[in-house]
């Protein structure tokens, strides 16, 4: 199948929430995420399975409604084409980009419209594709919607596509806006999309995993400062303890408690001095354990070709450009390398900036880029 001009376009957008998916992203933080999930005989409600028959003979709320109307993508896609598609979750749109930022998963989204001369042939040939089906579930978590109707209207109003199928890959953010990373209009073959959805997972993924991994490694930082300030604390209350204990037999007991008093202080003093030895020690390790993590490096060339390489996080830049040209490849002559989210050059005057001093530590993807291209 042929593929429009701006398949291949990474959006790299913000877009708005319509207020209604707000409300429901609110609902779903509030709440926690209650939903069924539905296909090839997958649920969820809590944890829990739930015979679907039970469902309908519970009285409707305002909630459940909703969760309904968006049943309707399913029902509809289902009758037309079977059962055999990646898992959509039936739920509102907010809890589907609330149960992605759980996973550390991106959404995919795919908004129907069954009337458009593209969709029979993209559905059967290309979205229920084995190879397709296990690419989204295993990478995703996917949600479709109707493009006339609910959640998806509002999407479709939201993404403004220009034709049909449409599909996007969204991030989840904070706030009411969502981070459109790849939007895909037109027929797409199972091979394009597959590949399309490849390159936006190794572009776009790794900067946010870099940045999960960073805001772990700071709770990690935090819970280790916390446990080693609780542990102060608890040494020094114990020698506190055993001041007021002494205080009271030298109340009693004279001079000699005196001396076992003195005697206790200078071997309290003592532990304090180990404490603070060890301390050092630790710090040493640590920082150690610190110019010895490694960093995994993605490396594009021009041509297409990747390479992927483990550097320490304390190695220069220059040690990229030295594997770089390691490697004897045709074509390379002067070049800089182009870090892709967020896009950053690294050049002559970046030679001596260690790895994680330029932000490409614990992952990163870079671009060789030829001196004189012209930046797109």
């Amino acid at each position: 199948m042929p593929s429009t001009g701006r398949d291949q376009r990474i959006v790299r957008r913000m877009a708005n929430f319509p207020r209604s998916i707000m409300e429901g992203i609110s609902r779903a933080m509030e709440d926690g995420i209650g939903f069924i999930g539905r296909g090839r005989g997958r649920r969820r409600n809590h944890g829990a399975n739930f015979p679907l028959q039970a469902q309908e003979h519970v009285p409707q709320s305002h909630d459940q409604v909703v969760v309904q109307e968006e049943w309707s993508f399913l029902e509809s896609f289902e009758q037309q084409y079977g059962t055999k598609h990646p898992f959509f979750y039936a739920c509102r749109l907010g809890e589907a980009m609330k149960l992605a930022e759980e996973d550390h998963k991106f959404l995919f989204m795919y908004l129907h419209s069954p009337d458009h001369p593209f969709a029979n042939v993209f559905c059967k040939e290309t979205l229920c594709s084995e190879a397709v089906i296990q690419f989204l579930d295993v990478n995703f978590v996917c949600w479709g919607g109707l493009a006339y109707r609910g959640e998806g209207l509002q999407m479709v109003a939201t993404l403004s596509p220009d034709t049909f199928p449409c599909c996007a890959v969204i991030a989840p953010t904070p706030g009411e806006s969502i981070a459109v990373l790849q939007q895909l209009e037109g027929p797409l073959s199972p091979a394009e999309l597959v590949g399309i959805l490849q390159r936006t997972l190794e572009e776009q993924g790794v900067a946010f995993g870099s940045a999960k991994a960073k805001q772990e490694e700071k709770i990690r930082a935090d819970r280790r400062l916390r446990e080693e300030q609780d542990a102060a604390y608890l040494a020094a209350l114990k020698i506190d303890k055993e001041k007021e204990k002494l205080n009271n037999l030298a109340s009693r007991e004279g001079v000699q408690s005196t001396k076992n008093y003195g005697k206790l202080i200078n071997n309290s003093m003592n532990v304090t001095k180990q404490n603070s030895r060890v301390n050092e020690s630790t710090k040493g390790v640590a920082s150690k354990g610190m110019e010895s993590q490694p960093t995994q490096i993605l490396i594009r060339f021009p041509n297409g070709e990747r390479r992927e390489h483990s550097f320490l996080c304390t190695d220069k830049i220059q040690s990229i450009f030295s594997y770089i040209d390691s490697l004897g490849m045709a074509g390379i002559g002067n070049y800089r390398l182009i870090s892709n989210f967020p896009r950053r050059a690294y050049g002559v005057d970046q030679m001596r900036m260690s790895l994680k001093e330029a932000a490409l530590y614990p992952k990163a993807s870079v671009f060789v880029e030829p001196l004189g291209a012209r930046v797109p």
